[in-house]
């Protein structure tokens, strides 16, 4: 797999709670970083205080090997009716950590979605994300050893996978307790 292609992974988890509870817990954009490996904190910008398409948040990382990062998402996608809900968000590196600064959510670092469905009375959760197409840090590795292209790609994404897991998982644990 080529970063040019925009690889992507998921992973989904049934989770033993009604689809609104799921849906509070997801859109609450400090809920990821009780988790998640690698976002630390994140927080609205331009005084949003929660999500609509458009809105913005701040997102502060760290990653062993590239220290810490800002990035910055806008909500693309928030569709909290019918059965099915979706929350989507693109990643953009406004800072310029990884390249020239590129704060357009129409060619971010990567693109984040949970997609809520009800199923066997509790919700079936799924995270998902796509890298690219701007630049990030698996940019830079490429720019190291680009004959390892498809090996950095595969390590990353399983890097991703394993977090999402952790982060479906702790999402699963609140819900199932009511919180």
């Amino acid at each position: 797999m080529r970063y040019a292609e925009g690889p992507s992974v998921h992973c989904d988890i049934h989770i033993g709670a009604a689809v609104p509870l799921v849906w509070e817990l997801v859109t609450d954009i400090l809920l990821p970083a009780r988790f998640s490996p690698e976002l630390r904190r994140a927080a609205w910008l331009d005084g949003a205080e929660g999500p609509r398409v458009g809105a913005r948040f701040e997102g502060r990382n760290h990653h062993r090997l590239l220290g810490e990062w800002r990035t910055v998402s806008h909500v693309t996608e928030l569709d909290g009716t019918g059965g099915r809900r979706v929350f989507a968000w693109a990643v953009t590196d406004a800072d310029g950590r990884f390249g020239d600064p590129a704060p357009d959510p129409a060619r971010p670092m990567a693109a984040w979605r949970y997609e809520l469905t009800p199923e066997d009375g509790g919700t079936r959760l799924r995270q998902s994300a796509r890298l690219g197409p701007a630049r990030s840090g698996v940019s830079l590795s490429l720019d190291r050893w680009p004959d390892r292209e498809e090996e950095i790609v595969a390590a990353r994404l399983e890097e991703l996978r394993t977090g999402m897991g952790t982060t479906l998982a702790g999402i699963k644990s609140l819900a199932e307790r009511g919180a």
